[in-house]
């Protein structure tokens, strides 16, 4: 399954791949910026608006990569049915 979907990966085109990339990295940093967030709340439990914060930014990191990685998927598919 796996092997398929890298398969399928290879096969994009240049300028798809290369969004697919960058939201994937931007969703990266995301997710590190909140787990620096949530790691400080658990060694200064000064503020619960911090963990919040950090709990939102995780999900949303997640959230965002989803998207990529089907939006992705999705617009090949489409650019290979038309073209």
């Amino acid at each position: 399954m796996l092997k398929k979907i890298m398969e399928y990966y290879k096969n994009f085109e240049k300028i798809t791949r290369k969004v697919l990339k960058g939201g994937l990295e931007f969703c990266f940093g995301l997710s590190s910026i909140a787990i620096i967030i949530l790691l400080t709340y658990n060694f200064f439990f000064a503020y619960p608006i911090i963990y919040y914060i950090g709990l939102t930014l995780f999900r949303l990191s997640l959230i965002f990569g989803i998207e990529f990685i089907i939006c992705g998927f999705i617009t090949d598919g489409i650019k290979k049915q038309i073209i």
